[in-house]
């Protein structure tokens, strides 16, 4: 997962961009990167790390234009080594970079295509680097040496006809200016809004609708699926739809998990959302357990505070606040290796023993992935003097592998995959299990927006909606995401990056 931002400003775009990006810092915490524009030149920085951490003050300085294009990236399969971080450029035609969110199905075989076919090189194991020399190729293919704005259009139009999967993308087009678009589906987030100044009128493309709150922009809607945004270095806006056969699935996932609760999705609150599947995790324990023994209701922080809060009120009992977050350790279940997230959820969390001793306590949690860290926290709460200890997901069994763009493990390595509930309530150690019906939470986020043909759910039940995930491209993704490929490449990305920063320290 990834956050994404574009700006066509009246003035310098390299504050509203960090900021910006610091808003989306939830959204991936392994790189970060900016590049602007100005007379006719592109300045670029881009480097593992925070957002805070990656920009300095000589580097912000640097970053001149009232043009420019953001990136936050989350770590990846195989992609942990610098080189990959994003924006993306390729100087041909025109000079155009690129920030992507999302993953391409079928990204071997456009690799190969673009070497063969399109003469082009790709330098990294990123799709989006394979994304970028598509449309570079396609844009490259009308042969004007002044692109207007069907030109544009038309290679985002080819694009859809060439990629699958999920992408979300925000490109700069050196000296012309900035689009936006999604992929036919919808299934990765992208929304646009608009600020007047005295200068005139500029707009914000972002993953999410707190990046444009927090740079002053009044949103204006969501880039529909298949939609581009193209928005000229003087502020002039266009639209066009670009896909033939475009339809509404985006992500249940990022409701459960990914976006921030104050963010707008697709016309759909985050926080309303997450509100109703506390609610509908009450009635479930109403149903299966009207007699219960529930003395508190604690989340686990942060994602789940919301569903918890409101699980609580609905069943009349007590909300605590059992556990206390260090902000500085990252999301568990999307760090590299099993060794660092079981060493990680004790460095992350820690339990109050007040409001565990002698108490049947409810944790709830917004999903439960490998497990990992469910069995800690269970052990925590015992050892904090819990009497019983309960545990929640709002949402369902998490069984299948993500190939949109969430990093999810190998489905050997999810805890639900193959298991019934009843033999994951025991491998975590808890007195009872409780998960959140599809059915419900898909209620939780379906009566807002009457354009959601429906949603991306295939983390749950395996429907990939796309059409063109087989057990032949799952049974690779089992090698590539499995946890010991991935302690085997941070451990070469470890050594190729410290050789690169020993050379080329800028630091």
């Amino acid at each position: 997962m990834c956050g994404i931002v574009g700006l066509v400003s009246t003035s310098n775009v390299n504050q509203t961009l960090y900021d910006a990006l610091t808003v989306l810092q939830h959204r991936g915490q392994d790189a970060a990167g900016i590049v602007t524009y100005e007379d006719n030149r592109f300045f670029l920085r881009k480097d593992n790390g925070l957002v805070r951490d990656v920009f300095r003050t000589r580097h912000m300085q640097g970053l001149v234009g009232n043009v420019g294009i953001g990136h936050v990236r989350y770590p990846t399969a195989g992609s942990s080594s610098s080189a990959e971080a994003q924006p993306f450029y390729v100087n041909s035609p025109y000079g155009i970079t690129l920030a992507h969110n999302g993953n391409l199905t079928n990204a071997d075989e456009l690799s190969r295509d673009l070497f063969r076919t399109d003469l082009r090189h790709i330098n990294t194991n990123s799709d989006s680097e394979v994304l970028l020399n598509v449309f570079a190729h396609e844009l490259q293919a009308i042969g004007k040496l002044n692109p207007t704005r069907d030109d544009v259009f038309a290679a985002v139009r080819a694009v859809h006809k060439r990629c699958r999967g999920a992408y979300a993308v925000i490109a700069m087009i050196t000296g012309y200016g900035v689009i936006g678009f999604r992929d036919p589906n919808g299934i990765r987030p992208a929304c646009y809004g608009v600020r007047e100044t005295d200068e005139g009128t500029e707009y914000m493309i972002a993953s999410e609708s707190v990046a444009l709150n927090a740079g002053g922009f009044e949103l204006v809607r969501d880039i529909a699926p298949g939609e581009a945004i193209y928005i000229e270095t003087d502020g002039t806006l266009h639209t066009e739809q670009c896909a033939d056969d475009p339809r509404l699935y985006p992500c249940l996932f990022e409701h459960v998990y990914f976006a921030r609760p104050d963010t707008i999705l697709d016309q759909v609150s985050v926080y309303k959302a997450r509100l109703r599947m506390g609610e509908t995790l009450a009635d479930k324990v109403q149903r299966e357990r009207p007699d219960h023994d529930i003395d508190v209701v604690m989340p686990i922080p942060d994602t789940s505070r919301t569903s918890a809060m409101q699980m609580a009120h609905c069943l009349g009992v007590k909300f605590r606040e059992g556990f206390i977050k260090n902000r500085y350790i990252g999301r568990t279940f999307i760090m590299p290796g099993q060794t660092m997230r079981k060493k990680s959820v004790r460095q992350k969390l820690n339990p109050i023993d007040l409001e565990f001793r002698d108490k049947n306590v409810m944790l709830v949690d917004d999903s439960i992935v490998r497990g990992t860290t469910c069995d800690e926290i269970v052990e925590m709460a015992r050892d904090a003097g819990a009497k019983k200890v309960y545990f929640a997901s709002a949402a369902p069994p998490v069984r299948y592998p993500n190939v949109y763009g969430i990093d999810m493990p190998a489905a050997s390595e999810l805890i639900a995959h193959g298991r019934t509930i009843e033999e994951i309530q025991e491998l975590i150690g808890a007195d009872w299990l409780l998960y959140q019906d599809l059915d419900d939470l898909i209620q939780c986020v379906s009566d807002v927006n009457p354009d959601i043909d429906g949603w991306e759910t295939s983390v749950f039940n395996g429907q990939y909606i796309t059409g063109d995930v087989h057990s032949d491209y799952l049974t690779a993704l089992e090698r590539e995401r499995s946890d010991g490929n991935k302690e085997r490449r941070e451990s070469r990305h470890t050594l190729e990056d410290s050789d690169v920063i020993d050379l080329h320290n800028d630091d």
